[in-house]
């Protein structure tokens, strides 16, 4: 049977002294990027650091008592641990043997017993579903899970009328059904929009071929929505409410984190910050229109975010990474330092390469990490140089090399 309104109603009620109603923030820069008036629903100031305990609430708050498992990479099973503990639950969290430390420390220190099993998710969501003695809490395909998701969406009704577009991070289907369930019930015109990243797309094909199909998932900064099949129940309702579901990049995710941090100081993980990327990524479609992005949950890793915010970077045109082939005389680095410099480009580092196989002797290869204002301003930086007789080739962090 399907998710009702009436059991999203009776989830808030019963989730409401052990959740936060995290507020829902009017951003004008975003706005101004995307020529809409936009919103965060910042569950990344959730509970937990993200909306999953909302469902764990609901999903334990209806067992009452009992042992309980899940297994999870992050999000839920701190969401697990965290409702179990507050309801003096007993639970067993399965995690794969690679998940970062951080994580696992934090689920314990949530009062959970954590086991470390498998290689992947599937192997240790495997592993819990053999346990005896636990209910099982499944992280989306569950009737109860998705009604808890759903108040996130009931939560932005009762904040903002007349609302044309709520875009939501889409992985297993938990939060993009409730929230779909919850806002197509008040508001029929609303249009509710699920996002996945390019690299996982279980729910973007299921939702195109009506009918569920499971995709392996690639390594993605959203790891937070990187499933490899979409829920069967998420899917029934996705199918009838949902309109569209949008794929964005791994470039896209990255700048959209790093958006989060610079424009809002928000902290925004990678599954959270999808939806900022499809509102940039197809901002013809919102313009002008009165939009809520959910940043659905904060738990990023920090061993990862400078890689992610420098990427970012790279990818707005905030910082570029170029190789420049020169004559190895004395006053070639001026020449190029001098154009730089007269952009107003600020430089970082400054590699050497004489000993590359592939230069003549008498050539250089010098490497340029440089702060620019914008891609046009590089472009403006790199021409020059070219017109001053240099080859010049742009290189990505992971020094993958294009023609400038």
């Amino acid at each position: 049977m399907m998710v009702t309104r009436k059991d999203i109603e009776s989830a808030a009620q019963r989730i409401k002294p052990f959740i936060h109603r995290t507020p829902l923030v009017y951003s004008r820069s975003f706005s101004q990027m995307s020529g809409a008036e936009v919103y965060v629903k910042a569950e990344n100031l959730q509970k937990t650091g993200s909306f999953k305990v909302r469902g764990a609430f609901n999903k334990l708050g209806i067992l009452g008592s009992g042992r309980v498992i899940a297994a999870s990479r992050g999000n839920h099973a701190q969401a697990v641990a965290f409702a179990a503990g507050t309801l003096g639950i007993r639970a067993k969290i399965v995690m794969p043997v690679n998940v970062p430390i951080v994580k696992e420390e934090a689920t314990r220190g949530y009062g959970a017993e954590v086991e470390l099993h498998g290689e992947n998710l599937q192997q240790a969501l495997d592993h819990a579903l053999i346990q005896q003695g636990f209910t099982f809490v499944h992280p989306y395909d569950d009737d109860e899970i998705i009604a808890g998701q759903g108040t996130v969406g009931s939560e932005v009704l009762e904040s903002l009328d007349e609302l044309d577009y709520i875009i939501v991070p889409v992985g297993g289907g938990g939060l993009l059904a409730g929230v779909a369930r919850a806002v197509k019930e008040t508001s029929p015109s609303t249009q509710v929009i699920g996002v996945q990243a390019e690299s996982a797309t279980s729910a973007f094909f299921s939702f195109k071929e009506q009918k569920i199909s499971q995709k392996i998932p690639h390594p993605t900064l959203a790891d937070g929505i990187a499933v490899g099949c979409i829920g069967e129940k998420p899917f029934e309702i996705i199918a009838k409410y949902v309109d569209d579901i949008l794929l964005v990049s791994e470039d896209s995710i990255a700048m959209a984190i790093m958006l989060f941090l610079e424009r809002t100081k928000f902290v925004v993980e990678g599954a959270g910050a999808v939806p900022l990327a499809a509102l940039l990524k197809y901002k013809e479609r919102f313009r002008g229109r009165r939009v809520v992005i959910i940043a659905s949950g904060g738990n990023i890793d920090l061993n990862l975010i400078d890689r992610m915010i420098q990427k970012g970077l790279v990818t707005s045109g905030r910082l570029a990474i170029f190789e420049v082939t020169a004559d190895d005389v004395p006053g070639s680095l001026h020449t190029i330092t001098g154009v730089i410099a007269a952009h107003r480009g600020n430089i970082i580092t400054v590699e050497h390469h004489r000993l590359d196989h592939d230069l003549p002797v008498g050539r250089t290869r010098v490497v340029f990490t440089v702060e620019t204002r914008t891609r046009e301003h590089l472009a403006q930086i790199t021409a020059e140089i070219k017109a001053a007789g240099l080859e010049v080739c742009l290189t990505s962090p992971s020094r993958e090399v294009s023609q400038a």
